[in-house]
């Protein structure tokens, strides 16, 4: 099977809205790849530290509110 990391990237993105605290923290319990491409693509602060939560970027907590929205949201 052939992984769509993008699509993986923005499930990602959408579940750490719902961990959000602390204004822009969000649990970083989640797979170290996809937490290192979303570091990547500017949605994040780099992950490697021995904080347990990361921080979203302005642009990476609003996206991650529209896709959590989109993906999870009952219409």
């Amino acid at each position: 099977m052939e992984i769509d990391t993008d699509r993986v990237d923005d499930a990602v993105l959408a579940l750490l809205w719902l961990g959000l605290h602390d204004g822009q923290r969000a649990w970083k319990s989640f797979d170290w790849d996809a937490l290192d491409r979303l570091h990547g693509k500017g949605m994040i602060e780099d992950a490697v530290n021995k904080a347990k939560s990361v921080i979203m970027t302005p642009e990476g907590l609003a996206r991650s509110e529209r896709l959590f929205q989109q993906m999870f949201a009952r219409r």
